[in-house]
């Protein structure tokens, strides 16, 4: 199915602008300019109201709310969580003459908004034509601090260009948010007050009780009076503002958000700690904040920026990509998670999946391995309800969810949350790789071995033995191809599984080694038996891996070389999404797959397939996949790359940067594609970089597509930052920071240095 492209961005290397609003592109517009900084992100909406169609998006991460599942039968879910739509806190009303300002019915030009990367805020810009004959321009700036997680900054500027007169602004914090994927108000004020200067209200979700306390501070200029404004829901200052001719006005509104989620403090402790912080940073000024966001974002770009040249799309789009992967997630907050929305929209509930490990660790793993860290200590900190998860479905260990905010299931799709089982291996492998990769061996001991002792008992007890065929595997489940559903000896599970198994072991082994004395504690409070080590291993030495001998092709699962046939291609656009069009069984009825499933495993595990079995499984599976997942397209130019096929990696890779730049899977307006902009950047360094780090060495085969003049990344190993350069001729790889490293590349072993390395560029062919 070809995906097209929605262009209307101005394309500008350290930008996304809009020039001139389209009404039908807002909620478009609203995900890509969001604003974040992993404890809180606001969409792009029109802080002042819009009549038109706008969703007034604000969201803090692992804040909650639940609803109840009809659930009949042991092991489906009763209620599922999501992240809940919080406090207005950028609520803004302007009014000139009577006459209130608003996109959706006022007379406006000169549109203009942009993100800029280098500075990390959003601003907008208009003229505003009053029905009387008068015009005032409009300024518009946020900013989400990245430095201080609670802070985030809002300045209003008028300039009226024909007239000296007055304005009425309303500025306020707003609790009567709608969340639109419920329809459903979750909020109700505990308390509003104004102390100093600060005016500050508590909201408590209607379910859960989680909390929140949002508080602002308002800069006003000299002349300016103010009015307080007060609602159940609402909190606010009307302010008159002196407008003089071609001379500006600015408004500047200071935030303090705190979430809380705990649920263990009284209302009064929430509220005193949240307004102890809002004087705290009383003194902090919009200017202060600007600054300290702009040299924030200098040392990310310095450390994480991917340069390309001769092709100005991509360079916008891997530097959108990686501006949004740092908004969403840097590590300062630990035990938060990603959701595949992140924070720009209530698409999948906030929820996060087994992208986290298997797309988005990786990015961190390179650029921010305090991230990394702190991605897999939500994985330790929700490991209790993974064991509580696994007794529902009468197993052993843990089992952790396909769907989480707060490490409980909350997919209500009971084919999702009992089937799909490779979340557990996801996780396995992620610490595997983060350990490899920065040699944090005591995360491993500390908790990392826990988990994979607790993972490993429960893929030891959900699978069972053929009887035919006398191998382990597992029955009645859903792999990462979600169009193959109850099938037995997933290709993809068992291997994964089996793996599992063989690091668990490996890793008890190496403890024992290290430190007995510790070793001994974790294995006596797990109660840890020889007996259980001695089954892993037969369990993975007798795994059943679907497998044709004749052609070198993995079978996906059991009976799956005997579906029927679809010629893929036969389908008519006008069916795509099939979700939306195709019945839900018809989905289930052909070899046709959502998304690659045998291939995963051969990217995740580069090291132990050969170029000629990856080329001949990619073969087999590439014609049966229709990509109807966003993630799926990474893995396929990828493996294209590495086996030969340079066009059919550049037409994979053509939509990875600009997936939600250019809307092509016409969905952009539900939030962004978090985990897909993560492959993004794995489809840069892993695909054209030829980056494989499965092994014990780091390892580049690195190509460049034929209309790219040169291109460039940095990525941190075991605490040494590598640059990484590539040209149409050339090969360049040294030590920007750090110790000499050693690492392979075409094949030959190199220490790499401050001088570099520089090899001729291996063509294809």
């Amino acid at each position: 199915m070809p995906k097209i492209a929605d262009k209307y961005l101005v394309v500008d290397p350290w930008k996304v602008v809009e020039e001139g609003f389209d009404p039908q592109r807002s909620r478009v517009s609203e995900s890509i300019f969001s604003l974040g900084n992993e404890y809180m992100g606001v969409r792009g909406y029109a802080e002042e109201g819009y009549s038109g169609d706008t969703l007034i998006g604000s969201y803090f991460n692992g804040l909650f709310e639940e609803s109840e599942v009809g659930a009949h039968y042991k092991g489906i879910i009763r209620s599922l969580r999501f992240m809940v739509n919080g406090v207005d806190w950028l609520y803004t009303r302007i009014t000139i003459d009577d006459e209130t300002f608003d996109m959706g019915t006022s007379k406006f030009s000169n549109f203009r908004r942009e993100l800029d990367f280098k500075r990390g805020v959003y601003t907008r810009q208009l003229i505003w034509h009053l029905q009387n004959g008068k015009s005032v321009q409009l300024f518009f700036e946020r900013l989400v601090s990245m430095e201080v997680s609670i802070l985030g900054c809002q300045r209003l500027v008028l300039k009226p260009l024909n007239f000296t007169g007055t304005a009425q602004v309303i500025m306020g914090l707003d609790f009567a948010t709608i969340h639109e994927d419920q329809n459903t108000r979750y909020w109700e004020t505990v308390k509003q007050d104004r102390q100093r200067g600060i005016s500050g209200m508590l909201g408590q979700t209607a379910n859960t009780g989680n909390r929140l306390f949002s508080s602002y501070r308002l800069a006003l200029p000299e002349g300016a009076k103010s009015t307080a404004l007060s609602e159940e829901n609402f909190i606010g200052d009307e302010i008159i503002l002196k407008l003089n001719k071609e001379e500006e006005t600015v408004v500047d509104k200071l935030v303090i958000n705190c979430a809380d989620k705990d649920r263990e403090q009284s209302d009064v402790e929430v509220w005193s700690k949240g307004m102890k912080l809002a004087k705290q940073y009383a003194q902090v000024d919009y200017q202060t904040a600007a600054e300290q966001q702009e040299q924030y974002w200098a040392k990310v770009w310095k450390h994480s920026d991917i340069v390309i040249e001769g092709d100005p799309e991509n360079q916008q789009g891997i530097r959108f990509c990686i501006f949004q992967l740092y908004q969403t997630y840097h590590g300062d907050n630990p035990g938060f998670n990603i959701g595949a929305k992140g924070l720009t929209g209530e698409a999948y509930r906030g929820l996060a999946f087994w992208d986290t490990e298997s797309y988005c660790l990786p990015f961190y793993i390179f650029n921010n391995p305090k991230a990394a860290r702190s991605l897999l200590e939500f994985r330790y900190k929700t490991l209790p309800q993974a064991l509580e998860r696994a007794k529902e479905l009468d197993c052993a260990g843990a089992f952790y969810p396909i769907a989480t905010i707060d490490g409980t299931e909350s997919c209500d799709l009971w084919q999702h949350s009992n089937l799909q089982l490779h979340v557990g291996t996801a996780v396995a492998y992620g610490i595997r790789h983060y350990v490899n990769i920065t040699g944090d061996r005591a995360f491993l001991y500390e908790k990392g071995l826990e988990m994979l002792i607790q993972i490993s008992r429960f893929y030891a007890t959900r699978g069972q033995w053929g009887q035919k065929s006398g191998k382990y595997g597992y029955f009645g489940v859903m792999g990462p191809d979600e169009f193959q559903l109850m099938v037995n000896n997933n290709c993809y599970i068992n291997l994964m599984a089996k793996k599992l198994f063989e690091y668990t072991l490996q890793t008890i082994a190496e403890m024992e080694q290290a430190d007995l004395a510790v070793f001994a504690a974790l294995t006596d409070r797990l109660g840890l038996t020889m007996q259980e080590q001695i089954d892993w291993k037969n369990k993975a030495d007798n795994m059943k891996i679907p497998y044709d001998d004749e052609t070198g092709i993995y079978e996906e699962h059991d009976g799956f070389f005997d579906m029927p046939h679809l010629d893929i291609h036969s389908i008519p656009v006008t069916e795509f999404p099939l979700y939306s069009h195709w019945s839900y069984d018809r989905l289930y009825r052909y070899d046709m797959i959502k998304q690659p499933d045998v291939l995963m495993f051969m990217f995740l595990y580069s090291g132990e397939f050969s170029v000629e079995a990856k080329r001949a499984n990619y073969d087999y599976y590439e014609t049966r996949c229709i990509h109807e997942s966003s993630l799926s397209p990474s893995i396929h130019s990828i493996l294209a790359a590495e086996i030969g096929r340079p066009a059919e990696a550049y037409k994979f890779f053509e939509f990875a940067t600009r997936l939600d730049l250019d809307n092509y899977n016409r969905n952009t307006r539900e939030g962004l594609h978090t985990t897909s902009i993560a492959a993004a950047w794995m489809n840069i360094v892993y695909g054209f970089g030829g980056m494989r780090s499965d092994g014990d060495k780091l390892i580049f085969n690195p190509t460049i597509p034929e209309r790219w003049s040169q291109y460039s990344f940095p990525i941190t190993y075991q605490g040494t930052e590598l640059a990484v350069d590539v040209n149409q001729q050339r090969v360049k790889i040294s030590v920007r920071s750090g110790d000499p490293a050693s690492i392979h590349i075409y094949g030959q072993d190199y220490i790499v240095g401050p001088a570099g390395i520089v090899l001729d560029l291996k063509k294809e062919g």
